[in-house]
């Protein structure tokens, strides 16, 4: 962060403001600003409370945003683009502050007012130690949730909750990068940003192919949620393929007279010839249906005595999914595996996961274009992911040859904001093909790795196998922190074995497997940086089918690791785990230690290149 400090001070060189801040109060201050750079960079100081900074030209009011503007100290600087007020030669910078100045001291003495500076650039070269080398990352700030992802014309569109004006939460913006192959991204400008309804939630997209909606055949249409006083649904749409948007005149398009009522996720029902959008309104989740998609009727409502609801819901998908029912568990050779379609309710939870904070829940059963029927026990609860850092899971609309694909905000609201990053703070997981598998008359999503990461890996250094504790110091000696593991794994009944992942400077991670408690687990108390959330050291457990021959995939990528273990159906991930972690350098030396007859068979090691 020093270096990254530097090159905006000397970004910053011989571009001085015109005036000095006028300070009217303790809690208020204002700055004549004559444009003369494309940016005015904002200092920031994280420890500091948010400012409201109000931008006015020609005595009116033209943005208005929270930045936690640096009292004594920069950590970093964020941009404010001054281009976007081309007829403006003069702004005035109103600047009202809500910390208690007994404890941060007189606002006329802060730093921010001496470091406030204008420049045509605004430097975004990586300078963080672990911003993932495959996983999408915003250029700069705060990212959380996945929002309105689609398919079009061979490109995958991303939005995602974002700060501009900052790495911790505020602001909320739809921020957007698109990829043509799920893994290389690259950032666009914000799609949709706040208005006077409020801040932008989470929401989601749609090709309106047929033009139901009279804003053009093939327009993008989002949903999201207006976050103003009360929470309220509207929508925009994009006639230049999700680029930009133009907000409906006559928003909002959905109201409820509730607290939490948030985050759209619409999709086309055939049968009924119309457009179904399913809502999280505090512990259930509403569906409505609109021929148009501005005019909406509720349907129904799901969920209040079903699943975990020791927190609020949040981020609702609602998916078709076909899957493969194994008359004999886990054998596909001796059986002939029947097909069926299901429906699937993903339902995001904060807090209230397996092992605290933020997780997924998912529920099995059939949906009418009315009413969402469940066909698990009311009490059951089924997590799509066993480790701390999968979030917000939502899929893409419109994907290719019938897919499903799923990407996860990669953190956990117990320490996201604290996390060790300050030029951006979170990533997303790996892309996820899903499907769905039913043993003994129970029916679970199954995550797949996205057939994209294939394409990522450069030759693979394989290492045969091992019985008993064995170390594979050459396979990972010289690595940048990003790798995949694949191996076979042999294990008989009341057997443990243990892949451990070492630092030099003895940092580790471990997953285990034990087969008498029919568990796996992942153990990061000692994977590096910890100290930042009494949450973050922990052990996470997921369950283990009693099947004796597990196929593994393990994805390494500087600061994040996630588990995909397939016990028969090919390449699938029945009870996949994600985690973050932050060592202080790559893992370096893997070691496997097998109890009784644990067997580590077919061991690669795949370095990931982009």
């Amino acid at each position: 962060m020093k270096k990254f400090l530097a090159i905006a001070a000397i970004l910053l060189h011989s571009l001085g403001l015109s005036a000095q801040a006028q300070m009217l109060s303790d809690h208020h201050a204002m700055m004549r600003i004559d444009v003369t750079g494309r940016y005015l960079l904002l200092p920031v100081q994280e420890r500091e409370e948010n400012a409201n900074i109000r931008v006015i030209a020609g005595g009116k009011e033209v943005m208005s945003f929270n930045a936690r503007l640096a009292a004594d100290k920069v950590d970093y600087y964020v941009p404010l683009d001054l281009s976007r007020f081309a007829d403006a030669k003069t702004l005035l910078l109103d600047v009202t502050f809500h910390a208690n100045r007994r404890t941060t001291g007189a606002v006329k003495g802060f730093v921010c007012w001496k470091e406030i500076r204008q420049s045509d650039t605004f430097d975004t070269t990586n300078l963080e130690q672990f911003r993932p080398y495959y996983h999408h990352t915003p250029v700069y700030g705060w990212m959380n949730d996945p929002n309105g992802m689609f398919y079009k014309d061979g490109v995958w569109h991303l939005y995602y909750q974002w700060n501009p004006y900052g790495s911790q939460w505020e602001n909320m913006t739809w921020g957007h990068s698109t990829s043509r192959d799920l893994v290389h991204w690259e950032a666009q400008p914000a799609a949709i940003e706040p208005d006077a309804l409020g801040a932008i939630f989470s929401g989601s997209c749609v090709i309106d192919k047929d033009n139901t909606a009279g804003f053009g055949a093939g327009a993008v249409v989002a949903m999201y949620t207006s976050a103003g006083q009360n929470q309220t649904q509207s929508i925009a749409y994009s006639t230049d393929g999700g680029k930009t948007f133009t907000k409906y005149d006559r928003n909002p398009v959905i109201t409820l007279d509730a607290p939490d009522f948030r985050d759209p996720k619409m999709f086309w029902f055939e049968a009924t010839k119309r457009w179904i959008v399913v809502l999280a309104v505090g512990q259930e989740v509403q569906f409505y249906s609109s021929p148009d998609l501005k005019n909406w009727t509720y349907e129904s409502s799901f969920g209040r005595e079903y699943g975990n609801h020791d927190g609020v819901w949040e981020c609702p998908d609602l998916l078709k999914l076909a899957g493969t029912e194994v008359t004999s568990p886990f054998n596909l050779k001796t059986s002939q595996p029947q097909r069926f379609e299901k429906w699937v309710l993903l339902l995001n939870i904060n807090p209230g996961g397996p092992f605290g904070g933020s997780a997924t829940q998912y529920f099995v059963g059939q949906f009418d274009g009315h009413k969402f029927t469940c066909e698990d026990a009311p009490e059951e609860t089924k997590w799509m992911d066993y480790g701390k850092d999968h979030y917000a899971t939502v899929t893409f609309s419109n994907a290719p040859d019938n897919r499903t694909v799923a990407i996860a905000w990669m953190s956990n609201w117990q320490y996201a904001n604290q996390v060790p990053t300050q030029q951006f703070r979170s990533a997303n997981s790996i892309p996820r093909d899903l499907h769905l598998a039913q043993l003994d008359g129970e029916t679970y999503l199954v995550s797949t790795p996205s057939k994209e990461m294939l394409a990522m890996r450069a030759k693979a250094v394989k290492k045969g196998s091992a019985t008993g504790r064995k170390d594979f110091k050459n396979l990972l000696k010289k690595n940048h922190g990003a790798y995949e593991i694949t191996a076979t794994l042999d294990m008989q009944k009341s057997e443990q074995a243990q892949l451990t992942l070492l630092n030099n400077k003895g940092e580790e991670v471990v997953i285990g497997f034990d087969t008498a408690k029919k568990e796996y687990y992942f153990d990061r108390t000692k994977s590096g940086q910890t100290a930042f959330s009494d949450d973050f050291a922990s052990v996470t457990r997921a369950p283990l089918p009693d099947v004796g021959r597990y196929q593994l995939r393990i994805f390494v990528d500087k600061a994040s690791i996630e588990i995909f273990i397939d016990p028969g159906f090919g390449n699938s991930g029945l009870f996949p785990m994600t985690s973050i972690v932050f060592p202080s350098e790559p893992y370096n030396h893997l070691r496997f230690d097998g109890k009784g007859k644990a067997r580590i068979e077919d061991l690669n090691i795949y370095l990931l290149e982009k």
